[in-house]
């Protein structure tokens, strides 16, 4: 009897233990997390010529990021507000990416008057969609550490769902 009661104990105590870990270590913002916190960074339309498509391994073909249909000379606005953590060309495509805290995001082809380490606000100026090989589009990308996202998953809010009563 004093066996059970005592890996009873046990793993009571473990449970304990594990959900105070866990609740100690995500000390991210809220608001950092919910999906819709991310504005769109272009202003008008919002049309997505080629979707997010996660590749089955870490190295393996897939489209890291969505693209939305866009001119070339259209500003391109913060989606958040962040730092600047990277401007330059990244083999044939200027890029610019900026580091919100938990997430990072990634725009490309944008030239960018902006340097790293330079603080900007959500919906500032950020650059303009450049000319490239790739498409007349603004590629947009979402990591989380190494991790890649959707960005739609920061873009589009989705209403909580509400149940209705069975009369």
């Amino acid at each position: 009897m004093w066996g059970f009661q005592n890996n009873l104990a046990k793993l009571l105590a473990t449970s304990l233990f594990s959900v105070a870990v866990v609740v100690t270590l995500n000390t991210a913002p809220a608001h950092a997390l919910r999906a819709g916190s991310w504005s769109w960074p272009v202003v008008g339309s919002h049309t997505i010529s080629r979707g997010y498509d996660a590749p089955s391994v870490f190295y393996g073909a897939g489209h890291r990021g969505i693209d939305l249909v866009a001119e070339v000379g259209q500003e391109v606005l913060a989606p958040a507000d962040g730092k600047v953590h990277f401007v330059g060309t990244v083999v044939d495509r200027e890029l610019i990416s900026l580091d919100h805290g938990q997430f990072l995001s990634t725009f490309e082809p944008v030239s960018s008057p902006l340097s790293e380490g330079e603080s900007v606000t959500r919906g500032q100026v950020i650059g303009t969609v450049a000319i490239s090989s790739h498409c007349t589009c603004l590629h947009m990308g979402a990591r989380q550490g190494k991790d890649y996202l959707s960005p739609l998953a920061m873009l589009a809010s989705i209403p909580a769902a509400v149940l209705l009563p069975w009369d």
